[in-house]
Protein backbone atom coordinates (compact mmCIF):
# COMPACT_ATOMS: atom_id res chain seq x y z
CA UNK A 1 0.00 0.00 0.00
CA UNK A 2 1.05 3.55 -0.63
CA UNK A 3 0.58 5.07 2.74
CA UNK A 4 0.98 8.66 0.70
CA UNK A 5 -1.96 8.31 -1.72
CA UNK A 6 -3.87 6.37 1.34
CA UNK A 7 -3.37 9.97 3.50
CA UNK A 8 -4.39 12.22 0.81
CA UNK A 9 -7.54 10.56 -0.31
CA UNK A 10 -8.99 9.86 3.19
CA UNK A 11 -7.95 13.64 4.17
CA UNK A 12 -9.34 14.80 0.86
CA UNK A 13 -13.10 13.01 2.38
CA UNK A 14 -12.47 14.63 5.53
CA UNK A 15 -11.92 18.25 4.13
CA UNK A 16 -15.10 17.93 1.98
CA UNK A 17 -17.28 16.61 4.82
CA UNK A 18 -15.47 19.09 7.05
CA UNK A 19 -16.28 21.84 4.43
CA UNK A 20 -20.12 20.80 4.27
CA UNK A 21 -20.58 21.00 8.07
CA UNK A 22 -18.98 24.25 8.51
CA UNK A 23 -21.37 26.79 6.32
CA UNK A 24 -20.14 30.70 5.84
CA UNK A 25 -22.22 31.76 8.50
CA UNK A 26 -24.51 35.03 8.47
CA UNK A 27 -24.18 38.42 7.63
CA UNK A 28 -24.05 39.55 11.49
CA UNK A 29 -22.23 36.37 12.32
CA UNK A 30 -19.33 35.62 9.93
CA UNK A 31 -16.24 36.60 11.56
CA UNK A 32 -17.13 33.76 13.92
CA UNK A 33 -17.35 31.44 10.65
CA UNK A 34 -14.17 33.04 8.76
CA UNK A 35 -12.29 32.08 12.45
CA UNK A 36 -13.44 28.65 12.30
CA UNK A 37 -12.72 28.37 8.63
CA UNK A 38 -9.32 29.74 8.96
CA UNK A 39 -7.42 27.40 11.20
CA UNK A 40 -9.97 24.53 10.38
CA UNK A 41 -8.42 24.58 6.62
CA UNK A 42 -5.21 25.35 7.68
CA UNK A 43 -3.26 22.48 6.01
CA UNK A 44 -3.56 19.78 9.14
CA UNK A 45 -2.66 16.38 8.07
CA UNK A 46 -6.17 15.09 9.56
CA UNK A 47 -4.36 12.00 11.46
CA UNK A 48 -7.01 11.88 14.06
CA UNK A 49 -9.85 11.62 11.76
CA UNK A 50 -7.93 9.40 9.44
CA UNK A 51 -7.45 7.20 12.59
CA UNK A 52 -11.33 6.52 13.19
CA UNK A 53 -11.61 5.91 9.58
CA UNK A 54 -8.44 3.36 9.34
CA UNK A 55 -9.80 1.33 12.66
CA UNK A 56 -13.12 1.17 10.86
CA UNK A 57 -11.82 -0.38 8.60
CA UNK A 58 -9.74 -2.71 9.97
CA UNK A 59 -12.59 -4.44 11.22
CA UNK A 60 -14.22 -4.61 7.27
CA UNK A 61 -16.51 -1.23 8.65
CA UNK A 62 -17.36 1.70 5.82
CA UNK A 63 -14.50 4.54 6.59
CA UNK A 64 -17.66 7.03 5.19
CA UNK A 65 -19.81 5.63 7.89
CA UNK A 66 -17.82 6.81 10.56
CA UNK A 67 -17.19 10.68 9.01
CA UNK A 68 -19.28 12.55 10.94
CA UNK A 69 -17.43 11.78 14.17
CA UNK A 70 -14.16 11.58 12.10
CA UNK A 71 -15.09 15.33 11.32
CA UNK A 72 -16.08 15.86 15.16
CA UNK A 73 -12.67 14.56 16.38
CA UNK A 74 -10.97 17.08 13.62
CA UNK A 75 -13.56 20.22 15.00
CA UNK A 76 -11.75 19.28 18.46
CA UNK A 77 -8.44 18.90 17.40
CA UNK A 78 -8.42 22.10 15.86
CA UNK A 79 -10.01 24.21 19.04
CA UNK A 80 -7.47 23.00 21.23
CA UNK A 81 -4.72 24.59 18.62
CA UNK A 82 -6.76 27.36 18.83
CA UNK A 83 -6.95 28.04 22.23
CA UNK A 84 -3.16 26.38 22.94
CA UNK A 85 -1.92 29.78 20.66
CA UNK A 86 -2.99 32.50 22.92
CA UNK A 87 -1.23 34.65 25.02
CA UNK A 88 -2.55 32.91 28.33
CA UNK A 89 -1.44 29.42 27.18
CA UNK A 90 1.27 28.78 24.42
CA UNK A 91 1.51 32.66 23.42
CA UNK A 92 2.56 31.16 19.76
CA UNK A 93 2.74 33.70 16.81
CA UNK A 94 2.54 31.16 13.80
CA UNK A 95 0.84 27.67 13.45
CA UNK A 96 0.98 25.49 9.99
CA UNK A 97 3.48 28.15 8.41
CA UNK A 98 0.07 31.06 8.72
CA UNK A 99 -0.29 33.21 11.77
CA UNK A 100 -2.08 31.71 14.66
CA UNK A 101 -5.74 32.83 15.25
CA UNK A 102 -5.47 35.42 17.41
CA UNK A 103 -3.43 37.18 15.83
CA UNK A 104 -5.77 37.48 12.98
CA UNK A 105 -8.87 37.62 14.70
CA UNK A 106 -8.34 38.77 18.46
CA UNK A 107 -8.23 36.91 21.46
CA UNK A 108 -12.26 37.50 22.21
CA UNK A 109 -12.95 35.96 18.25
CA UNK A 110 -10.37 32.61 18.85
CA UNK A 111 -11.60 31.65 22.19
CA UNK A 112 -15.01 31.83 20.73
CA UNK A 113 -14.08 29.77 17.97
CA UNK A 114 -12.39 27.00 19.96
CA UNK A 115 -15.54 27.25 21.69
CA UNK A 116 -17.92 27.03 19.00
CA UNK A 117 -15.83 24.01 17.17
CA UNK A 118 -16.00 22.02 20.57
CA UNK A 119 -19.90 22.58 20.44
CA UNK A 120 -20.73 22.09 16.86
CA UNK A 121 -18.58 18.62 17.25
CA UNK A 122 -20.98 17.11 19.67
CA UNK A 123 -23.89 18.28 17.25
CA UNK A 124 -22.63 16.67 14.27
CA UNK A 125 -21.93 13.29 15.94
CA UNK A 126 -25.54 13.93 17.54
CA UNK A 127 -27.00 14.42 14.21
CA UNK A 128 -29.28 11.51 13.29
CA UNK A 129 -29.69 11.75 9.75
CA UNK A 130 -24.68 11.63 10.11
CA UNK A 131 -24.80 8.01 10.26
CA UNK A 132 -28.34 6.52 9.22
CA UNK A 133 -26.86 2.84 9.45
CA UNK A 134 -24.72 2.90 12.79
CA UNK A 135 -26.59 1.79 15.75
CA UNK A 136 -27.76 4.82 17.57
CA UNK A 137 -26.21 2.76 21.45
CA UNK A 138 -22.67 3.21 19.01
CA UNK A 139 -22.73 6.59 18.78
CA UNK A 140 -23.78 7.25 22.13
CA UNK A 141 -21.02 4.91 23.30
CA UNK A 142 -18.57 7.04 20.97
CA UNK A 143 -20.09 10.67 22.39
CA UNK A 144 -19.19 9.32 25.84
CA UNK A 145 -15.31 8.40 24.86
CA UNK A 146 -14.80 11.24 23.27
CA UNK A 147 -15.79 13.50 26.44
CA UNK A 148 -13.73 11.73 28.43
CA UNK A 149 -11.12 12.00 26.13
CA UNK A 150 -11.43 15.65 25.69
CA UNK A 151 -12.34 16.66 29.08
CA UNK A 152 -9.91 16.68 32.53
CA UNK A 153 -9.55 12.64 32.23
CA UNK A 154 -7.75 13.29 29.05
CA UNK A 155 -7.18 16.80 26.70
CA UNK A 156 -7.69 18.85 29.35
CA UNK A 157 -6.46 17.26 32.31
CA UNK A 158 -2.89 16.68 30.29
CA UNK A 159 -3.42 20.40 29.38
CA UNK A 160 -3.35 21.61 33.25
CA UNK A 161 -0.34 19.75 34.48
CA UNK A 162 1.54 20.50 31.53
CA UNK A 163 0.67 24.41 32.21
CA UNK A 164 1.83 24.06 36.37
CA UNK A 165 4.90 22.01 35.44
CA UNK A 166 6.11 24.22 33.60
CA UNK A 167 9.84 25.70 34.89
CA UNK A 168 9.84 22.87 37.06
CA UNK A 169 11.87 19.41 37.45
CA UNK A 170 9.72 16.56 36.60
CA UNK A 171 9.91 12.94 36.90
CA UNK A 172 9.15 10.59 33.88
CA UNK A 173 5.99 9.16 35.54
CA UNK A 174 4.81 13.39 34.88
CA UNK A 175 5.87 13.87 31.86
CA UNK A 176 4.08 10.32 30.82
CA UNK A 177 1.08 11.65 32.28
CA UNK A 178 1.25 14.76 30.52
CA UNK A 179 1.73 13.09 27.02
CA UNK A 180 -0.93 10.80 27.43
CA UNK A 181 -3.37 13.10 28.43
CA UNK A 182 -2.84 16.17 26.48
CA UNK A 183 -2.17 14.08 22.73
CA UNK A 184 -2.58 10.19 23.39
CA UNK A 185 -6.04 10.49 24.72
CA UNK A 186 -7.67 11.55 21.43
CA UNK A 187 -5.38 10.04 19.42
CA UNK A 188 -6.41 7.07 21.32
CA UNK A 189 -10.54 7.67 21.38
CA UNK A 190 -9.94 8.25 17.31
CA UNK A 191 -9.01 5.12 17.33
CA UNK A 192 -11.56 3.49 19.52
CA UNK A 193 -14.42 5.45 18.24
CA UNK A 194 -13.84 4.07 14.65
CA UNK A 195 -13.95 0.41 16.12
CA UNK A 196 -16.92 1.17 17.96
CA UNK A 197 -18.54 2.51 15.34
CA UNK A 198 -17.81 -0.63 13.19
CA UNK A 199 -19.13 -3.37 15.54
CA UNK A 200 -15.45 -4.11 17.18
CA UNK A 201 -15.41 -7.32 19.62
CA UNK A 202 -13.58 -6.52 23.23
CA UNK A 203 -10.20 -8.27 21.56
CA UNK A 204 -9.85 -5.97 18.70
CA UNK A 205 -10.80 -2.76 20.86
CA UNK A 206 -8.42 -3.86 23.74
CA UNK A 207 -5.55 -4.07 20.74
CA UNK A 208 -6.49 -1.13 19.39
CA UNK A 209 -6.87 0.68 22.51
CA UNK A 210 -3.32 -0.16 23.05
CA UNK A 211 -1.81 0.54 19.89
CA UNK A 212 -3.59 4.07 20.60
CA UNK A 213 -1.65 4.76 23.55
CA UNK A 214 1.99 3.65 21.91
CA UNK A 215 1.28 5.31 19.00
CA UNK A 216 0.03 8.57 20.69
CA UNK A 217 3.35 8.58 22.96
CA UNK A 218 5.41 7.79 20.53
CA UNK A 219 3.36 10.85 18.09
CA UNK A 220 4.61 13.49 21.14
CA UNK A 221 7.92 11.77 21.70
CA UNK A 222 8.25 12.98 17.81
CA UNK A 223 7.13 16.50 18.54
CA UNK A 224 9.70 17.12 21.37
CA UNK A 225 12.70 15.69 18.99
CA UNK A 226 10.94 18.27 15.95
CA UNK A 227 11.32 21.04 18.07
CA UNK A 228 14.40 20.36 19.11
CA UNK A 229 15.84 19.21 15.49
CA UNK A 230 13.08 20.38 13.05
CA UNK A 231 13.28 22.52 10.03
CA UNK A 232 10.95 26.11 10.83
CA UNK A 233 9.76 25.70 7.32
CA UNK A 234 8.32 22.13 7.41
CA UNK A 235 7.03 22.46 10.75
CA UNK A 236 5.29 25.80 10.18
CA UNK A 237 6.17 26.85 13.43
CA UNK A 238 9.49 28.46 15.47
CA UNK A 239 11.54 25.76 17.30
CA UNK A 240 12.86 26.00 20.29
CA UNK A 241 9.51 27.20 21.74
CA UNK A 242 9.82 23.95 24.33
CA UNK A 243 12.96 25.21 26.08
CA UNK A 244 12.36 28.79 26.13
CA UNK A 245 9.02 28.05 27.78
CA UNK A 246 10.47 25.90 30.30
CA UNK A 247 8.43 22.77 29.76
CA UNK A 248 9.80 19.42 30.28
CA UNK A 249 10.47 17.47 27.40
CA UNK A 250 11.77 13.68 26.84
CA UNK A 251 15.22 14.75 24.93
CA UNK A 252 15.11 17.21 28.10
CA UNK A 253 15.00 14.18 30.14
CA UNK A 254 16.05 11.75 28.70
CA UNK A 255 18.55 12.97 25.85
CA UNK A 256 17.45 12.84 22.41
CA UNK A 257 18.98 9.52 21.35
CA UNK A 258 17.38 7.74 24.25
CA UNK A 259 13.71 9.84 23.28
CA UNK A 260 14.05 8.54 19.43
CA UNK A 261 14.43 4.99 21.01
CA UNK A 262 11.64 4.96 22.92
CA UNK A 263 9.61 6.09 20.52
CA UNK A 264 11.09 3.50 18.38
CA UNK A 265 9.55 0.72 20.73
CA UNK A 266 6.23 2.40 21.27
CA UNK A 267 6.18 1.73 17.67
CA UNK A 268 7.44 -1.58 17.63
CA UNK A 269 4.90 -2.42 20.54
CA UNK A 270 1.89 -1.44 19.05
CA UNK A 271 2.74 -2.92 15.57
CA UNK A 272 3.06 -6.16 17.66
CA UNK A 273 -0.46 -5.99 19.31
CA UNK A 274 -2.38 -5.30 16.01
CA UNK A 275 -0.22 -8.44 14.55
CA UNK A 276 -3.11 -10.58 14.13
CA UNK A 277 -5.17 -8.29 12.25
CA UNK A 278 -5.84 -9.06 8.74
CA UNK A 279 -4.10 -6.77 5.37
CA UNK A 280 -7.26 -4.57 6.14
CA UNK A 281 -5.17 -2.96 8.95
CA UNK A 282 -2.01 -2.49 6.73
CA UNK A 283 -2.87 1.24 6.96
CA UNK A 284 -2.50 1.83 10.83
CA UNK A 285 1.05 -0.07 10.36
CA UNK A 286 2.37 2.42 7.85
CA UNK A 287 0.75 5.10 9.85
CA UNK A 288 2.75 3.93 13.33
CA UNK A 289 5.94 4.09 11.43
CA UNK A 290 5.12 7.15 9.95
CA UNK A 291 4.41 8.99 13.23
CA UNK A 292 8.47 8.79 13.90
CA UNK A 293 9.87 9.21 10.59
CA UNK A 294 7.36 12.05 9.35
CA UNK A 295 9.73 15.72 9.26
CA UNK A 296 6.61 17.97 10.16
Amino acid sequence: MELDAYLRERKELVDEALNERIPAGDPLSSSIFESVRYSLFAGGKRIRPILCMAAAEALGGDSELVLPVACALEMIHTYSLIHDDLPAMDNDDFRRGKPTNHTVFGENIAILAGDALLTEAFRVMSEPAGSPLVPAERILAVIGEISRAAGFYGMVGGQVVDIISEGKAVDLDTLSYIHEKKTGALITVSLRSGAILAGAGDTELAALTQYGGNIGLAFQIADDILDIEGDRDLLGKDTGADGVRGKMTFPALMGIERSREQARRLVEEALSVIASFDERAEPLRLIARFIIERRS
